[in-house]
């Protein structure tokens, strides 16, 4: 199954995430840009990295952490992950309303492009492109942090804290959750049930458990019990959250084009023939067993 899901999921994570009622990036206009800076960058360092993000002198720089790393990882991964440098570094360009995120990343190894996308969107931040870099090989766990931040400056509005450890979480959670079934599935997953639960919000946790069962089982993924475990204590969090469920309606409406778009390319017609051969296979298993 694994490659089944390939870049599909970049298009329909779009489609399918929601947004947290937060204003975004209130006072400044499209175009506009912010640069993140680990604070334990050299300065041979910072400024490889400034000339590789194209910044010139005007640029507002903001400055990241270790402590501030720690403050929104450790609750969900090991300090010798997070590390003890603030090196992460990215840069948030902000596009016209209803652009969607674009994510690029280099030397960055353990989160994916669509991982960062599903977090941010979870935290609110929409309709911008975002680069994320280090100059060396780092996991891209700490990436989030500098890049939330730079969008408390942009909008002069805090993101408030629970929103902030929940997008952290779930980013980590996506990453382990990848390394164990494949990086596609696991981003494919987490879609899928956003999708259901903008669709059909589950009241009860037992209701939860179902939607996240038949949403693994419809994409042809095997959880066991800590897995599913660990989605359901994501989820109820995000649950618990202030969620305009209306307003995630009206978002997944108008990513509708970019839906359309991917499934009318090249590309969506291979995956869709590929997705009809998977649930034909499904449909003959199911035949058999009653045929037998």
């Amino acid at each position: 199954m694994k490659r089944i899901f390939g870049n599909k999921w970049m298009y329909l994570g779009l489609v399918f995430l929601f947004l947290l009622p937060v204003q975004a990036f209130a006072d400044a206009q499209p175009g506009d840009r912010f640069i993140t800076l680990g604070e334990d960058l050299t300065e041979e360092q910072k400024n490889m990295l400034l000339s590789e993000m194209g910044a010139d002198d005007q640029e507002e720089i903001i400055t990241v952490s270790n402590e501030e790393e720690h403050k929104y990882l450790g609750n969900y991964i090991s300090k010798r992950l997070i590390g003890t440098k603030a090196l992460s570094s990215s840069s948030i360009t902000l596009g016209e309303k209803a652009s969607g995120l674009k994510v690029e990343t280099k030397n960055i190894t353990w989160v994916t492009k669509e991982m960062y996308v599903n977090a941010l969107i979870t935290a609110g931040v929409k309709d911008a492109e975002i680069y994320v870099t280090s100059p060396i090989p780092v996991s891209g766990t700490a990436a989030l942090t500098g890049i939330l931040k730079a969008y408390e400056v942009s909008s002069d509005q805090a993101i408030p804290e629970d929103v902030k450890q929940a997008a952290n979480e779930e980013m980590v959670k996506t990453a382990r959750l990848g390394d164990e079934i494949g990086t596609d599935e696991a981003t494919a997953l987490m879609t899928k049930i956003k999708q259901e639960m903008v669709k059909n919000p589950p009241e009860t946790e037992a209701d939860l458990r179902a939607l996240i069962e038949s949403a693994a089982k419809e994409l042809g993924i095997t959880l066991n019990e800590e897995q599913i475990q660990s989605l359901l204590d994501l989820f109820n969090k995000l649950k618990e959250l202030n969620i305009d469920w209306n307003q995630v309606g009206e978002q997944l409406n108008k990513a509708k084009e970019q839906l359309d778009a991917f499934l009318n390319s090249e590309e969506g017609q291979t995956f869709l023939q590929k997705l009809k051969e998977v649930f034909a296979s499904l449909i003959d298993a199911i035949a058999a067993l009653f045929k037998g």
